[in-house]
């Protein structure tokens, strides 16, 4: 028992470290976001271990890319860019995690093989964790990066589609990498016993 806890926090590590690496290779928008294949790897999480393990490797990247430095942050009161980063980085990429709630599904359509299921329940499953990524960088856009949208503008509209330019091609990316991804790999999705 505890070496398959052991392990499973191990694979949570490896995973965050990836979703971390993977986001350098990246197109980054102007006022922060970018299209990456960060979620790859927490979904990959979330699909091999479930909805926790995957909202901890999302919590993690998120931490790891606070503690790098690596954030865009608005230059307001400390207060509200400790909010800015909980939702931006914390909470965004948390709820990625629970793609996993497809994971019971994904699974039974794999035994019976039949992958045009088994393709549907990985883009939908991703679809749920970017749209709530997306819904968070939306609230985080209404409330910190206002001063963006031009003078006049609706913010609500300019955090909609700003933050849509980016989450559309990642939840695409995404939803076809792993697509290919568990067809091509499905032991990927089985946990080593200890």
């Amino acid at each position: 028992m505890g070496n398959q806890k052991n392990l499973l926090l191990v694979e949570i590590a490896i995973f965050a470290a990836l979703g971390f690496v993977l986001d350098f290779v990246a197109f980054k928008m102007p006022q922060g976001g970018s299209v990456s294949l960060v979620m790859i790897p927490i979904v990959l999480m979330a699909f091999r271990r479930g909805v926790l393990a995957g909202i901890v490797t999302g919590l993690l990247v998120g931490l790891l890319q606070i503690v790098s430095g690596l954030i865009s942050v608005t230059p307001l009161s400390f207060s509200f860019v400790v909010m800015q980063v909980i939702l931006d980085y914390l909470i965004a990429y948390a709820v990625v995690g629970l793609a996993g709630l497809l994971r019971s599904q994904y699974i039974s359509y794999a035994r019976n093989k039949n992958r045009g299921k088994m393709i549907f329940s990985i883009v939908i499953a991703i679809f749920i964790g970017s749209f709530l990524r997306y819904v968070t960088h939306v609230i985080t856009g209404i409330f910190f990066f206002d001063m963006y949208a031009d003078e006049g503008a609706n913010v609500f509209i300019y955090s909609t589609v700003y933050n849509a330019t980016y989450m559309i091609p990642v939840f695409l990316l995404t939803a076809i990498v792993c697509s290919l991804l568990f067809l091509a790999a499905p032991r990927l999705l089985e946990p080593k016993k200890v």
